[in-house]
């Protein structure tokens, strides 16, 4: 059974008394320049960004929010967004994988017993555990709170067989968080989250990876089967709904949205520097009209979008994430940033044309950004959070704006 509150906060790390306050630029900086180094690989070749992964090993990124008395950074649900975001601004694909690493630390970190806590925490504060979220099934997408597949309980293991469509880097994760029908259940509703290590399972690829955009994310089909301790259930079994409303739902939204923000900031940045410099702007006129207004909208899309995730940061942070003015803030987050994160750097390619916003071997990666953020409204569709929204703001009538 789990020790975590009924209604925990998402992980804050603060660090202990006396302790000195975490140094996360040099960390973040070196882990973005590897990045930057094989971005333009590894999304032309569609292969998942090792040597990245392995700078997040090196600096102890991956135990960001594991707290300090576990052995991790003891950092900050901010500190893990400054990151995404600079990360974002080099590729998208792993500040992606960045972000759902961290969303399963800090599920670990709130919601495991202690003895799951004690064994794992420490490996993923070390860096030797990179988590992949193991939660879409084939016929239900990404919905979270229903599971088709069963997990058996045999003489106090639990035993999965478990196929997954989408696996974000799952190929190369040391272990997995993986949603099942609880044991004896009644509902396909009775979800529960189960850790795996990889050293427990049977785990075989089951498809390719080709897509349009976010090529780096290796987010191929994988199918596993084995079986785990029972102190491996991650919470109570059949309550997963808890760990998605205080933990799963929330962080997702945050650290996506910060990923997405991050991309449109770097093409931004890019684009500006080479306005800037005569010898490369290409005879861009910089007192174009057309040109500065298409600039200051972009610059106006993401200053909203900063703002929104600044304010559903605090939100989630200080208030209770059930209510529904909060459900509704979080969700619009991630809606909004999909939407005008995409929009901005569209509007970036108009703005400098076919030789620097539309061809693929442009130093200002605005293709590739375009590609990458096209994925965003459909990660988790938006059409099925705006459908969820309209029913919430029926249960708002005062219209409480958070």
């Amino acid at each position: 059974m789990s020790t975590a509150p009924t209604a925990p906060a998402p992980v804050t790390g603060a660090a202990g008394r006396g302790r000195a306050p975490l140094v996360l630029a040099p960390l973040v900086e070196e882990a973005a320049e590897v990045t930057a180094a094989h971005a333009r690989r590894t999304d032309t070749e569609a292969v998942f960004p090792l040597e990245a992964l392995d700078s997040l090993r090196r600096t102890r990124l991956l135990g960001l929010l594991v707290p300090s008395a576990d052995g991790g950074l003891g950092g900050r649900l901010g500190d893990m967004l400054t990151a995404t975001r600079r990360l974002g601004r080099e590729d998208m694909s792993l500040a992606m994988v960045f972000a759902m690493h961290c969303q399963q630390v800090a599920a670990l970190a709130q919601h495991a017993n202690g003895t799951l806590r004690g064994e794992l925490l420490p490996r993923i504060g070390a860096g030797e555990v990179y988590l992949a979220s193991v939660t879409t099934e084939a016929g239900k997408g990404g919905a979270l709170l229903s599971a088709t597949a069963p997990l058996q309980q045999r003489e106090g293991d639990l035993l999965l067989d478990r196929f997954a469509p989408i696996v974000t880097g799952g190929a190369h994760a040391d272990g997995f968080l993986v949603t099942m029908r609880s044991p004896h259940s009644d509902s396909e509703h009775d979800v529960s989250l189960v850790y795996a290590d990889r050293s427990q399972l049977e785990v075989a690829c089951a498809g390719g990876w080709d897509p349009h955009g976010m090529r780096a994310s290796h987010s191929g089909a994988l199918h596993l089967r084995g079986s785990v301790p029972g102190h491996q259930v991650v919470g109570e079994h059949g309550r997963f709904r808890d760990i998605v409303t205080h933990t799963f739902g929330p962080l997702a939204h945050l650290g996506w949205s910060a990923a997405w923000l991050g991309t449109a900031e770097g093409a931004l940045a890019r684009t500006v520097a080479m306005l800037r410099s005569g010898r490369t702007r290409g005879g861009a006129l910089l007192d174009s009209e057309l040109l500065l207004t298409r600039l200051a909208r972009v610059r106006h899309r993401l200053e909203a979008v900063a703002a929104l995730l600044a304010r559903t940061l605090d939100a989630v942070l200080h208030e209770d994430v059930s209510r529904p003015r909060v459900q509704l803030l979080v969700n619009g987050l991630k809606v909004t940033a999909s939407e005008q994160c995409h929009a901005a750097v569209q509007e970036l390619v108009d703005a400098v044309g076919l030789r620097h916003g539309y061809l693929r071997d442009s130093p200002l990666a605005l293709e590739r950004a375009l590609r990458d953020l096209r994925s965003a409204s459909l990660n988790f569709s938006n059409d099925r959070l705006l459908l969820a929204d309209g029913r919430l703001t029926l249960l708002d009538p005062e219209v409480r704006l958070a």
